[in-house]
């Protein structure tokens, strides 16, 4: 069942899990971001990885760790082709106001929050408030699709992704992928702890998965002319930093849903707010207690991250807020519970580095979609 959000529930929520939070004074403006330092991929109690030659990219069909650049040069599968058909791309906006789910918040510009004194894990804002916004929907559709036919498809995060769409023009063309549709949501804007994209994307729950259910792809069904497949196999969520912690957390929440995720430097760190009892660490819960005291879920994952990748980036000190050793954990984790999943740690790179993304998107496309029926065969 669909669950509702209102600005009333937030707030209530906000002052029922910690009453001083509603005398906590006024926020403060966000600070300057230190330079992360170059992290080595071969530290003590990091995951054991394979070192690729320069340039190379991880097999599509390898499970496991591996360790690229420093050099990234984008995969000819970024650009268009000659002779290779392209998909209709088709743009609409949404309006908070027609959402049940999200009707909409900001943070008050030139403000962020405050570690909580008696908790440094939780974070104190008090300048957010209700505000509308406009959502921008890219809905790629390739030129192979039957119209009628139940397509599988990808959700993607902070869209529209211009570049996934470039790349599914080639894959599909080569038969590396199916002949699937892209559906890249724009946010609900802002970003981090009170902002609009934070409560969509850093949410511990499966509320983002039931907005993309129940208000997107109704929509792009209606206004498109297509079919997507309700098949779990068939469906794929990516995301880079909160919104590859979103694009898992769908699938961690609604995996009769999602079985496919794809991050690029997930926020598998502590940014939810409000605070939640069930998960206070946000998604450091994912390495920390959830993927660990959980069965396996049927679960396909590739997650990157770079070695100057986000240390810190806010004014919380709770040593949750180190973006590489986050995704370190998550590859610990998954390999101990068994998933089949593939990590890259990207020498030169940081923060969802987009040389990166270049280089890596197409085999990172084809390892999440393997197994998946291909023109009527597996690949």
């Amino acid at each position: 069942m669909f669950r509702l959000l209102s600005i009333a529930f937030l707030i209530s929520l906000m002052t029922s899990l910690d009453p001083a939070m509603a005398q906590a004074p006024a926020t403060a403006a966000r600070p300057a971001r230190p330079t992360p330092p170059t992290r080595d991929p071969n530290t003590p109690g990091y995951v054991t990885a394979k070192e690729l030659p320069d340039g190379a990219n991880a097999p599509a069909k390898a499970d496991g760790n591996f360790i690229l650049g420093p050099t990234h040069n984008p995969a000819p599968e970024m650009t268009a082709q000659e002779g290779v058909p392209q998909g209709e791309v088709f743009n609409f906006t949404m309006e908070s106001a027609e959402s049940k789910i999200y009707p909409g918040i900001a943070r008050e510009a030139g403000t962020f929050g405050k570690a909580d004194p008696t908790d440094p894990a939780k974070m104190i804002v008090t300048t957010t408030h209700p505000a509308p916004y406009t959502r921008r929907v890219a809905v790629y559709v390739p030129k192979q699709y039957v119209p009628g036919t139940a397509a599988p498809f990808i959700v993607g995060a902070d869209g529209p992704d211009r570049a996934l769409f470039t790349a599914l023009d080639n894959l599909i063309a080569q038969h590396r992928v199916p002949v699937m549709i892209a559906i890249s949501i724009g946010n609900g804007s802002g970003d981090a702890q009170g902002s609009e994209r934070g409560l969509e994307y850093d949410t511990m729950s499966g509320l983002y998965a039931e907005f993309v259910e129940k208000e997107v792809l109704p929509l792009v069904e209606k206004q498109y002319n297509v079919k997507l497949t309700k098949d779990p196999e068939g469906r794929a969520t990516m995301g880079g930093s909160s919104g590859g912690s979103c694009a898992l957390i769908m699938a961690w929440y609604h995996p009769e849903l999602y079985h496919r995720v794809l991050t690029y430097s997930g926020t598998y760190v502590n940014q939810q707010w409000p605070s939640n009892p069930q998960t206070p660490h946000g998604a450091w819960e994912f390495h920390e207690h959830l993927i660990p005291n959980s069965p396996a879920k049927p679960l396909r994952i590739w997650m990157e991250v770079g070695d100057r990748d986000n240390l810190n980036a806010n004014v919380m000190r709770d040593n949750m807020h180190d973006w590489v050793v986050a995704n370190e954990n998550m590859a610990k984790v998954l390999a101990d519970k068994g998933y089949h999943y593939q990590f890259i740690f990207s020498r030169n790179a940081g923060h969802t580095d987009r040389a990166v993304k270049q280089q890596t998107l197409p085999e990172a496309l084809e390892y999440v979609w393997q197994g998946y029926p291909i023109g009527g065969s597996r690949n």
